[in-house]
């Protein structure tokens, strides 16, 4: 039995969307391990299966919490709800201060410690990501503006 044109025509169509299909499952897949997820404290402490995988934390640094020796830090990030403390063994942003916006990537360790490996801050909570900006709002912890920029431009 033959094929009519239309019959053709939809089947080369259901060919290449199961290409498209295939392609894209295949590219997220590989890229999955490359993907940093953000969270803000509360959220993360509520997911100790996160601990170890590879995480982005943004807060506001803790008053009083900065610990300094030599290029090793340690300070504490607050979303109002939540405390973490951080980890981080470099030399920290000059715009690193205390009260202000801060984005650690890095990893959660099993003793609920954040190790970061990168530490990224913006000279005031103006610039915090929106996921931030919401919760420090949502606790009452800051009464800014929540369309902050996102994440990715620190």
């Amino acid at each position: 039995m033959a094929m009519t044109r239309k019959q053709k025509r939809l089947s080369v169509i259901f060919g290449l969307g199961l290409v498209w299909v295939l392609a894209t499952t295949l590219i997220l897949n590989a890229l999955r391990d490359e993907i940093v997820f953000f969270y803000s404290p509360t959220e993360l402490l509520e997911r100790p299966d996160l601990s170890g995988q590879a995480v982005r934390i943004g807060g506001l640094v803790e008053d009083g919490s900065w610990v300094r020796e030599g290029s090793s830090n340690v300070f504490v990030i607050t979303d109002g709800n939540q405390l973490i403390s951080v980890t981080y063994h470099n030399l920290l942003p000059d715009l690193f201060r205390e009260g202000q916006g801060v984005i650690a990537e890095g990893h959660l360790t099993e003793d609920g410690a954040f190790t970061a490996t990168n530490v990224l801050a913006k000279h005031d909570e103006n610039y915090i990501s929106k996921e931030v900006a919401a919760a420090l709002k949502s606790s009452g912890q800051w009464q800014g503006d929540t369309t902050g920029e996102a994440a990715s431009d620190y």
